[in-house]
């Protein structure tokens, strides 16, 4: 209605700078993006340090933990993924403007869902919601916060959208809902609630980023690629229900 059935555009470029622009090189680095790398070295002694000391923290409260070469592989493992990653975007044109948000919002909300009374509650109202109920939790508020965040995401994720575009259109984005989804299940969240991590809805995310782009470079027609996206949305629901009925054996 806003747009009465036409399109927007060109944008300004301030407003494209979030999806399209990169991170300013504050140590003006010649044919390499010096900021790019610091910011991976930094992650790097970041992951290090976080992995030892949940490592350590195990140990002290007794549970168990893998050994100490198996902890150290998978350290250099994402240490080469993050800093080949990282050269590669310097070498180019630094980190986007859009991966350093994704990384923010990545980093915000795995401590609100982790560290949090408010994450707390909305893990136990995916799981039960009558129980949550009983146990005191307002579960009316605490879905409202949700679907008021949600559409925050949305509205931010409209912003980029239509900025890479450099176009509003009023059927942009139409069918992402069903990427969406297929990105939480892929991730680890459960059909029945009360699942999932952030982290694992971002690699859900860029799973289906990939396939979408790969299918795209096939020339894949649009009908098959909706038909394979719905058969990997109804393999990751079919392995958790799987999952979730053997453990309940």
């Amino acid at each position: 209605v806003i747009l009465k059935g036409q399109t927007l555009a060109p944008f300004e470029e301030s407003y494209r700078v979030l999806s399209s622009g990169f991170i300013k090189d504050i140590f003006g680095g010649q044919g390499l993006h010096i900021t790019t790398l610091v910011i991976g070295l930094l992650f790097s002694l970041v992951y290090i340090y976080n992995e030892f000391r949940d490592r350590k923290n195990k140990i002290k409260y007794g549970f168990k933990v893998p050994s100490i070469n198996l902890l150290i592989g998978k350290i250099a493992v994402v240490l080469v993924a993050v800093n080949l990653l990282t050269y590669s975007l310097a070498a180019y044109k630094g980190a986007p403007n859009v991966l350093v948000l994704l990384a923010f919002l990545v980093l915000v909300y795995s401590f609100i869902a982790n560290k949090t009374i408010a994450g707390r509650y909305i893990y136990a109202i995916g799981g039960n919601e009558k129980a949550a109920r009983l146990s005191g939790i307002k579960t009316d508020m605490i879905l409202f916060w949700v679907y008021v965040n949600m559409g925050l995401l949305t509205a931010l994720a409209g912003i980029v959208f239509t900025g890479r575009l450099n176009a509003a259109m009023p059927r942009a984005g139409t069918g992402f809902e069903l990427d969406a989804i297929a990105a939480c299940y892929i991730g680890g969240a459960s059909a029945s609630g009360g699942v999932g991590t952030i982290i694992g809805a971002m690699i859900g995310g860029l799973v289906m980023g990939v396939l979408n782009n790969g299918m795209s470079i096939l020339a894949i027609g649009i009908d098959w690629q909706q038909a394979i996206k719905g058969l990997v949305l109804l393999v990751a629901v079919a392995f958790d229900a799987y999952t979730k009925a053997k453990a309940n054996r």
